[in-house]
């Protein structure tokens, strides 16, 4: 089934991007749907179906999400040293369908259950994709920010589709002319197991192209070890199904492993760097700064999924041009269909400097990611000034937060897992992409911290009382935001070191 490609021959592409990665685009683009799809309505879910006050649902989304970034990390560990990026993809997906499944049949009893699956699932779904397209490009290719970009947009049209349909057929706002209103929940969450199979679908009708690229590290072993190993990653991947439920359903639990994952993955990051150059131990501290950033860079971006759902849902008026529109369905949605719009666009950008040699490197556009967060949020708090008596302010200037906001993730997301592929060394891979997404989790659980404090001061509040408070929150954020990228370009030339080539 594998064609016999070698890497040389998938990395010596002609044009712009290789034709594996439109590939691996519509493969994430399914699994993205149902991921934000599913994230999209977490918030919604637990407030109004579960009776979660709106500081519990905070920090419940936050554990929830952080659970999903940080189990990237282990799942990328495994591909590293048992699956390969292949086969821990394909089993993440089973796991994630199956969790899709168990919230379809009854989300309110099985919730936690449901959730745990898609967990884990995803933990070896993500990195693992992420890593297969950083393989598609020799380490001297310029083209690679490029195709991480064109990737991205993969990820958004799916989160673009899935974090408005999933939404606001659960809120009653989109074909409820067939689909019965006892069944909203029910058949929002089961979009996601539908279009996670046309994910897995789509990679194992494709897969051949890919070459060596993602099969087995343990090849070199005989067939009865492989498959012991394999058969208890297997076994141990569905026992802590369970402990994740316990843990993820008390937020105190996820306290306590957020304490821990972090320093434990920077320990083993130690361990794995004695048997490394100090050359390439200097890239991986640069790595490793650029993982700090994105914590505070994921802490602001992700309110979308806690403080600025609540938001949409209270402070927000339904129409955009005289179009109505479900608000938190643009809330979800608004900033992946901006970065479809415009993804694709800045990668041809950066080319474009590229050859005029006048392109940002790395840490910079990471520095800009943050001024451009700091305008999107100081749109958030304007919109304060455009309410009306009842505390409902403008949707459209809310969507242009989101659009000046897409740029700064534009600058920082896709160029941040380019960067972790060009800086971290072959054997490493996909425990530095894990560890990328584990600075995620830090993000989302801190996120979900910030939600949770302007949502207690918000607490019993009238509506316009409550559109002062987020609003002031949301500026808050602009200010420490537009501190962090100042800082970033100011230490820019200490981190280009450490980089050395890398760009």
């Amino acid at each position: 089934m594998i064609q016999n490609l070698t890497i040389n021959q998938i990395q010596n592409f002609k044009g712009k991007y290789p034709k594996q990665l439109w590939y691996l685009f519509f493969s994430e683009m399914w699994e993205r749907f149902s991921f934000y799809g599913m994230r999209g309505m977490l918030y919604v879910f637990m407030t109004s179906q579960l009776f979660m006050k709106d500081t519990d649902a905070n920090l419940q989304y936050g554990a929830t999400q952080a659970w999903v970034y940080a189990f990237t990390f282990i799942g990328g560990l495994f591909a590293d040293k048992i699956f390969g990026f292949r086969k821990s993809l394909f089993w993440g997906g089973i796991l994630m369908i199956i969790g899709s499944i168990i919230l379809a049949i009854s989300p309110k009893n099985l919730f936690f259950i449901g959730v745990s699956f898609t967990i884990v699932g995803t933990g070896f779904f993500k990195p693992n994709i992420s890593s297969m397209v950083g393989k598609l490009y020799a380490d001297d290719d310029n083209r690679r920010d490029a195709g991480f970009s064109l990737f991205y947009a993969g990820v958004n049209l799916g989160a673009l589709i899935g974090g408005y349909i999933c939404i606001a057929v659960a809120n009653g706002n989109l074909w409820t002319s067939f689909v019965p209103i006892n069944l909203r929940w029910n058949y929002a969450f089961g979009f996601a197991s539908v279009v996670m199979v046309l994910s897995l679908l789509t990679f194992i009708q494709t897969q051949k192209s890919l070459g060596q690229i993602g099969l087995s590290p343990l090849a070199h072993l005989t067939t009865s070890k492989r498959k012991l190993y394999e058969s208890v990653t297997y076994l141990g991947s569905l026992l802590i199904i369970p402990i994740i439920m316990i843990m993820v359903s008390n937020t105190v639990y996820t306290d306590y492993f957020m304490y821990l994952i972090g320093p434990i993955s920077l320990l083993y990051l130690a361990y794995e760097m004695k048997g490394f150059t100090i050359s390439q131990n200097k890239k991986l501290v640069a790595a490793v700064i650029f993982m700090l950033f994105s914590v505070v860079f994921w802490a602001f971006f992700e309110q979308s999924g806690g403080s600025l759902s609540a938001f949409a849902v209270n402070n927000l008026n339904n129409t955009i041009f005289n179009v109505k529109l479900d608000p938190n369905g643009v809330n979800n949605a608004a900033n992946s269909l901006f970065v479809i719009v415009f993804a694709a666009l800045v990668g041809l950008v950066w080319l474009w400097m590229n050859k005029r040699k006048i392109e940002p490197n790395t840490v910079v556009k990471f520095g800009i990611a943050f001024l451009f967060l700091a305008g999107g949020f100081y749109v958030f708090y304007y919109t304060k000034f455009f309410s009306d008596t009842f505390g409902k302010t403008s949707l459209g200037l809310f969507s242009f937060g989101w659009f000046v906001i897409t740029f700064g993730e534009l600058c920082l997301s896709p160029i941040g897992m380019s960067a972790m592929t060009k800086l971290s060394p072959q054997k490493t891979q996909a425990v530095i992409m894990g560890m990328w997404f584990l600075a995620s989790a830090y993000g989302q659980y801190f996120a979900g911290i910030l939600g949770a404090n302007i949502a207690e001061a918000s607490e019993h509040a009238t509506n316009v009382a409550k559109l002062t408070v987020y609003a002031d929150g949301y500026k808050q954020l602009a200010i420490y935001a537009l501190i962090a990228g100042i800082l970033l370009i100011a230490i820019s030339p200490f981190i280009k070191k450490l980089m050395q080539e890398v760009k």
